[in-house]
């Protein structure tokens, strides 16, 4: 990060009143360490990271309808998207543990 732009920021911040002095302070410094070059440890996809259904297809080498009949069928649960209606996934561990399934039983 630029020095401008850690400038820049920082003059933002003081504008700000509803951030207290210490939170300021805190961001400043958290992107003196990004500007630094220290990296943070990047974010791991947990074991409940949702995949969607043409994903969970893939895996699997199986079409989506047979998916979605899976789900139908409540071998597997699905699960509604952040912010979405209709989409839906399923969490990672859940396809996990079918896939581990299928392969013992075979």
């Amino acid at each position: 990060m630029l020095t401008t732009t850690l400038e820049a920021g920082s003059a933002l911040l003081k504008t700000d009143p509803t951030l207290a002095p210490n939170d300021r302070r805190r961001l400043l410094s958290m992107w003196r360490e990004d500007a630094s070059g220290d990296k943070r440890s990047s974010v791991e996809p947990t074991e409940n990271s949702i995949i969607r259904r043409a994903e969970f297809a893939r895996r699997i080498s199986r079409s989506v309808r047979f998916v979605d009949r899976l789900a139908a069928d409540g071998v597997i649960r699905k699960v509604v998207l952040p912010g979405r209606v209709r989409a839906a996934g399923f969490r990672e561990s859940d396809v996990a543990a079918l896939i581990e399934c299928k392969e013992t039983s075979t």
